[in-house]
């Protein structure tokens, strides 16, 4: 066999080292193309990296370059997707620090063009008890979704990387959902998380008034206004969220809630989807949320959680976890935003918004007519107060159709003129929307403030109670709270705090009464150094100078056990008081202006269509002010 000559040696070394470098180019050119792609197609591409025990993916060569590979990339990361785009996005599974921080990169380039995430959590309930949180949901605006095992990371806060501490406290980015602001409380009760910045979507829906009908669970608003169905099944919900291995399905629903979140919140700020366009700052984002930034959302009275469909649910939410320990379920995990696992033998239909309030059985105005004895209009008024003039004797029926009623008496005033809003016949329907039926009275000033206002403010003061239908009045009492909290931080008169309360909570009488009954109940089965402390406690309350060596005896514990732990808050004064007092300062003028502005907000947050003609935002104001002056002494009630 002949040996290649010096010719063959050179043709193949240089065949072999073009082949090399062209390898070489391709490899590098592909890795470069790979790390160019949205954050959100690496999400997608990789099957393997959704699993928490698998290790990096292996990067193949593209059988052909990606369809967008052209266009600009900032361009196609600054679209919004529609919602079945967004949906269609694979989550990623985090449990890890070292997962947390390959993802981390591609979820900040996300953040620093929309600053929003859709928020949700899920944990483990069984029979009544709550576990701490299992699983955090985070979603970009691309449908990157970012599952978040946090009991795999432990249960010490300082295991948990600093930038996923730092992105759920960012007051710069918006975190949105159905009780986001609950998840944040539990995050931080179980976890040590600080949650910040959260915007509950309840709220914003409750804006769009052509929605009202219809329920505010996470579920509800998805088919109502994205068209997207979500499955809340049982066995989802109820599922094990803690397993060593999460399924595909635990993984999808998981995901969805948070990915169909981030989809409304686009949805109702009006920034659906386009070809292309510039991102979006926190400013514009938030602009459109302002008053509603971790604000709970309330239910009628003023408690967290919700009403109707509009409950807080989740196994996640407080006003359910009262509702947990009255109905011990076997079971529970539902959806952000809908109410307790449903019975199976009871009707589950959703219920709409307004449900809990209780409509009108008769029409408010009658438009029957009060007569001076000169016949001049004075008012119209309801039927029953007409026929009382005639019953009493001090009055004549002029007519039947209209219903008129001729006063024998002088009255003790007449109308300025004959164009005067309480001479306008009124029609019994929805001041808001024009439904004429399901109607109940609002005060559109609320009673709280009201009540307090000089007697010469509340008298005739009906042009301040309008009706509206039970959707309207619900969504008018959600933007009425929205004001209260402006004018709670104007003047320092806090809700709900220890200043806002009649009553305080002593927490040393607490003790002392957890202390005694834990000691009548449990007896002997308590540990003996845990009986001593517990009758040390009780015995410095009831007497500091009772022997130590003195056994206490059960009247004395029954007595310990029955302490009332709430005692009176001598710097407790009403929100409503305290802001009327502080408009009276001004006098006549301070009352007008706070008078004006509840008619102005409710003027502008539910801009109704059907007011009864002559009402007006500054009505009577000119009449005060020339009857009694700006000097008038204010006696407020």
């Amino acid at each position: 066999m002949s040996r290649p000559g010096p010719l063959s040696t050179v043709v193949t070394a240089v065949l072999g080292a073009t082949l090399g470098g062209l390898l070489l180019w391709r490899v590098v050119r592909y890795r470069m193309q790979r790390k160019s792609l949205p954050s959100a197609q690496k999400a997608d591409a990789p099957a393997e990296w959704a699993s928490s025990s698998s290790p990096a993916p292996v990067e193949k060569a593209p059988e052909r370059p990606p369809a967008d590979a052209a266009a600009s990339p900032a361009a196609a990361r600054s679209r919004i997707p529609p919602p079945e785009e967004l949906l269609e996005a694979q989550p990623v599974l985090v449990s890890s620090e070292e997962e947390w921080e390959r993802l981390w990169p591609s979820l900040q380039k996300e953040l620093s063009l929309y600053p929003v995430l859709g928020f949700d959590c899920e944990w483990v309930s069984t029979k009544g008890r709550t576990s701490s949180v299992s699983l955090l949901q985070m979603a970009s605006y691309s449908g990157l979704c970012v599952l978040v095992r946090l009991v795999q990371f432990g249960a010490d806060e300082q295991r948990f990387p600093l930038s996923l501490m730092e992105v759920l406290r960012d007051p710069r980015v918006l975190k949105v959902g159905v009780g986001c602001y609950e998840d944040g409380k539990r995050l931080t009760r179980d976890h040590g998380l600080p949650l910040g910045c959260t915007v509950d979507l309840r709220y914003l829906a409750l804006r769009q008034r052509q929605v009202l009908s219809n329920g505010l669970s996470l579920k509800s608003l998805a088919a109502d206004m994205l068209n997207v169905s979500l499955d809340k099944s049982l066995e989802l919900r109820c599922s094990d969220w803690e397993a060593e291995q999460l399924s595909a399905e635990q993984m999808s629903y998981a995901a969805r809630d948070a990915q169909v979140s981030i989809a409304l919140f686009f949805h109702l700020l009006g920034l659906h989807s386009s070809a292309a366009g510039p991102a979006a700052s926190y400013a514009q984002l938030a602009a459109p949320c302002q008053g509603l930034v971790d604000v709970p959302f309330k239910s009628r009275g003023g408690r967290e959680g919700g009403g109707g469909a509009a409950a807080a649910g989740g196994g996640r939410r407080e006003g359910e976890e009262r509702r947990r320990r009255q109905r011990k379920p076997s079971c529970e995990n539902p959806e952000s935003g809908d109410q307790e696992v449903p019975d199976p033998r009871r009707n589950n239909r959703r219920k709409p918004l307004g449900v809990g309030y209780s409509a009108r059985k008769s029409p408010l105005y009658d438009n029957c007519y009060l007569h001076a004895p000169d016949g001049q209009p004075l008012c119209t008024c309801d039927k029953k107060k007409a026929k009382w003039y005639l019953d009493k004797g001090i009055g004549e029926l002029q007519s039947e159709e209209p219903f008129i009623v001729r006063l024998l008496f002088e009255p003790s005033g007449r109308p300025d003129s004959q164009q005067d809003y309480y001479l306008t016949a009124k029609e019994n329907l929805c001041v808001v929307c024009g439904k004429e039926y399901s109607y109940i009275r609002k005060n559109i000033v609320p009673h709280e403030y009201r009540r307090h206002f000089p007697a010469e403010m509340k008298d005739h003061n009906s042009h301040d109670i309008l009706l509206l239908c039970t959707a309207c009045h619900a969504a008018s009492n959600v933007h009425d709270c929205s004001l209260k909290q402006q004018l709670s931080e104007e003047f320092g008169a806090p809700q709900g705090c220890e200043e806002g309360v009649r009553l305080l909570e002593d927490s040393e009488r607490r003790r002392v009464r957890s202390a005694a009954r834990a000691l009548l109940s449990a007896g002997d089965a308590l540990p003996e150094q845990r009986r001593h402390e517990l009758r040390g406690l009780v015995r410095s309350f009831l007497d500091q100078d009772l022997d130590q060596h003195l056994e206490i005896s059960t009247e004395m514990l029954q007595e310990a056990a029955g302490l009332e732990t709430r005692i009176c808050n001598e710097a407790y004064t009403p929100h409503g008081l305290k802001v009327v007092r502080a408009h009276a300062e001004r006098g006549l003028r301070g009352l007008i202006e706070l008078e004006r502005r509840w008619r102005q907000h409710f003027l502008s947050s539910m801009q109704p269509g059907h007011l009864p003609p002559l009402w007006a935002v500054d009505h009577n104001h000119k009449k005060f002010l020339l009857k009694y002056g700006t000097d008038l002494p204010i006696k407020l009630n």
